[in-house]
């Protein structure tokens, strides 16, 4: 953990990792040119500090914040004002005609619960001081049913929490303080001076307590006078209370506790994300300070911050490493577990990233009614958890496959190999703008002369076997005309009596002679295995030379293959035994290892198809050989036509178990053989189609995103045909005047199952510089065909 190759001399590694190309950096990382934001430490720090919510696949979560509640339906502003308006000039009618007394009987009910004697014969008229207040109470029951009445009528409820609740604080608490004070106003109009009649409410109370306790000597004590004011008022204020979210707005307010101060200071002015507080929490307290120190200083960048907050994530569950991670911190600072390359930041940036959680933003969720409102507008990136799942992008030459996908995640992978958690293989056609030179380890360019790096066909394996099944793969596996597995076995047969001899896999010419059988090659091998130690491989050499020849035999096939990289364009690559730098596959298992891959294309095509095919078919075999990395590794093929073969598709299947993924850029499904179009698809976790796609291509695309119940509304309009003529008198003149017939709307709503996206709407109806795309990453979680604004 001290140092992982950054200070160790060149070689010393069981698997070393190749630098790139050029002099050699400083003993002292060079400081980035560019941090987030404005490239001051305070943007560091706030961008250190800012909330990352946890959010549905495809969110970019810095500083996200989920939308409002939609509202209802169109309309939903004036539909709810006129149904309060009416509803309360209803309820106010009503109640005039009560106080009026011109409600037919009205004292019905309260005469037949009360005793005759309080009541003149034969009328209303209250004959005792408790009728008068039976009264009072019977008006007060009548006015709370009026306003429930009214309430219910109205849809008061859904009124509030449209035009109230659903705003924020202190907005909410506002409106509802507002309006309980007019309510108090109207309930103790006397307390303000002002000479209106009450509403009853308090008088109700008073009375049927004065029932109740046979008197008004009851209201002698002050305290129960008091008391009754005070219950009253809050009764009152309870309900504007709860529609206000008073005591959340409260506990909100005091909910910023004061940190304490510890010594020595922390560095003032700076967010307090920016004192590293799982450190501190842990009691790391000297190195959070000297981190803090660093991040304030403006020694410290993004990369920094990942790459310590990583190393930090590593060591806390282990209490062992607690004191080397402290000395590490120590000894080298914001430096601390730097990249080998000594790099801490990439040349040039070309996306957005949030680096502590991996993501980089790719574009916007469109404001399209296709998209679930919670996602509208919302900024869209990818991160290691959704790429872990491997993605498919579909889109013809021009769409932006290349600019507004293939090269921020590259990026974002890069920049994540030098925080120590990804590494990244991106391959690609010469000239593919995938990043410069220095923003990669290692830089490969098959055919050209000026290339540092070659490719190891055989990716550092031991094992003939192995060896011989991915290089089969890459070789045949498009041919259906070739068993897979027998090719492996034949290449086998080769190179296992050829290693144990030489000590190495054979050169591309010497292995194509093999192939093809030539007399000569294989005298020497017969020679060379001729000892008694050497009887199996013998024994596998005679079983090639008799197969030689035979209908069945893929040798020629194999050969063939063989012979677009045995070219002079070739000449000094591919030899394992040359003094070239091989790049291994293998070596992003073990290190986070940046690699661009430039494959030749003019002239070469067959070759560079081969090559790429190669290069998936090893990496599916490195990365299952050590599931348990610590670091995520990714493949990107820019162009994956004509690369996909039957075990590769099984392969990408399996990646998401192994923490790794794959990238695949397609101009058309139909580079695809027909037979795997169906199983890549289900293959990928992530399916991405860009606009100008053609209806054959958007098929595939709406076959795996499949249904969704949708409910939709159908407006059929009838003539109305009067039967009484001064109604058709009505008619013809509301004919004559508008030009168009009196109809009659009725409206049909149900719930139909329906494709979330048709190949048509693919075809026809993404504007230029979107794509629709679908999420699932590696714990299942999934977001349905979203459209994204990739200009955003």
């Amino acid at each position: 953990m001290d140092s992982e190759g950054t200070h160790d001399a060149r070689g010393t590694h069981a698997t070393p990792v190749p630098r790139p190309a050029g002099p050699a950096g400083p003993a002292a990382p060079p400081m980035p040119r560019q941090a987030p934001g404005a490239g001051s430490a305070s943007s560091v720090a706030e961008w250190l500090a800012a909330p990352r919510p946890e959010a549905a696949p495809g969110i970019w979560r810095y500083a996200y914040r989920p939308p409002a509640p939609e509202a209802e339906t169109e309309g939903a502003d004036r539909r709810l004002i006129v149904g309060m308006v009416i509803s309360t000039v209803l309820g106010l009618l009503f109640w005039s005609l009560w106080r009026q007394g011109s409600i037919p009987y009205q004292w019905a009910p309260l005469k037949l619960f009360t005793p005759g004697e309080w009541w003149w014969a034969g009328s209303a008229q209250p004959k005792q001081q408790q009728a008068t207040d039976a009264r009072v109470v019977y008006d007060g029951l009548v006015f709370g049913a009026v306003v429930y009445t009214v309430g219910r009528l109205g849809a008061w409820p859904d009124s509030i929490r449209h035009f109230v609740t659903r705003r924020p604080q202190p907005s909410r608490a506002v409106l509802a303080s507002v309006a309980a004070v007019g309510a108090l106003v109207f309930v103790w109009p006397s307390a303000l001076g002002l000479d209106a009649r009450p509403l009853p409410v308090a008088d109700p109370v008073f009375s049927l307590i004065a029932l109740v306790a046979g008197g008004y000597e009851v209201f002698e004590s002050r305290v129960l006078t008091d008391t009754l004011y005070v219950v009253i008022t809050l009764a009152v204020l309870w309900p504007f209370a709860r529609i206000g979210g008073w005591w959340e707005a409260v506990r909100d307010r005091k909910a910023a506790p004061v940190r304490p101060r510890v010594t020595p200071p922390r560095p003032a002015g700076a967010p307090a994300r920016a004192h590293w507080p799982e450190l501190r929490a842990a009691g790391q307290h000297k190195a959070a300070d000297l981190l803090s120190a660093e991040l304030v200083s403006g020694r410290m960048n993004d990369v920094d911050c990942a790459r310590v907050d990583h190393a930090w994530r590593t060591a806390a569950p282990d209490p062992g490493a607690l004191d080397t991670f402290v000395d590490t911190v120590a000894r080298h600072g914001c430096a601390a577990w730097v990249h080998p390359s000594g790099q801490r930041d990439l040349p040039a940036r070309t996306a957005v990233h949030d680096l502590l959680v991996g993501q980089v933003r790719i574009g916007r969720f469109a404001k399209d009614e296709r998209n679930p409102y919670a996602v509208r507008n919302a900024e869209a990136a990818l991160d290691p958890a959704v790429l872990g799942t491997s993605l498919l992008a579909v889109g013809p030459s021009g769409a932006g496959k290349t600019g507004r996908l293939m090269r921020p995640v590259a990026e974002s992978l890069a920049l994540g190999a030098l925080t120590g958690q990804c590494a990244v293989v991106a391959v690609g056609a010469a000239g593919t703008a995938l990043g410069a030179d220095d923003a990669y380890d290692v830089v490969v360019k098959p055919g050209d002369p000026a290339s540092v790096h070659d490719i190891d066909l055989y990716a550092d394996c031991a094992d003939a076997d192995e060896a011989a099944a991915f290089l089969a793969e890459g070789l045949v596996g498009d041919l259906e005309a070739v068993d897979t597995r027998r090719a492996a076995t034949t290449l086998a047969q080769l190179l296992g009596p050829y290693r144990l001899l030489h000590g190495r896999f054979p050169s591309v010419p010497v292995l194509r002679e093999l192939l093809e059988g030539d007399p000569a090659a294989l005298a020497d091998l017969q020679t060379g295995l001729s000892a008694g130690e050497h009887t199996a491989m013998r024994r596998e050499l005679d079983a090639r030379i008799r197969q030689s020849g035979s209908p069945n035999d893929p040798g020629p096939a194999l050969a063939d293959r063989l012979g677009l990289l045995d070219r002079p364009a070739f000449a000094d690559f591919f030899n394992p035994g040359g003094e070239g730098h091989p790049f291994s596959m293998r070596a992003v298992v073990h290190h986070p290892l940046r690699v661009r891959v430039d494959l030749p294309e003019h002239g070469h095509e067959e070759a560079s198809r081969l090559l790429a095919r190669l290069l998936l078919a090893q990496f599916a075999y490195v990365v299952r050989g050590r599931a348990r990395r610590p670091h995520f590794a990714c493949l990107i093929l820019d162009d994956a036509a004509r690369t996909l073969t039957t075990e590769s598709v099984r392969a990408i299947q399996r990646l998401r178990s192994l923490n790794a993924g794959v990238v695949l850029g397609l101009r058309t499904i139909g580079e695809v053989p027909e037979q795997l179009q169906g199983p890549l698809y289900a293959a990928v976790g992530c399916r991405m189609a860009f606009s100008g796609v053609t209806t054959w291509d958007g098929r595939r695309f709406t076959e795996a995103w499949g249904t969704e119940w949708i409910e939709t509304k159908e407006v059929a309009q009838h003539t109305v045909f009067a039967d009484q003529p001064m109604t058709r008198a009505l008619h013809s003149l509301r004919k004559l005047v508008t030009g168009k017939a009196v109809t009659t709307d009725a409206v049909t709503v149900r719930k139909v199952e329906r494709e979330r996206w048709s190949a048509s709407d693919l075809a026809h109806s993404l504007p230029p510089g979107h794509a629709v795309l679908s999420l699932t990453d590696v714990r299942g979680e999934h977001a349905p065909p979203l459209l994204v604004d990739l200009r955003g």
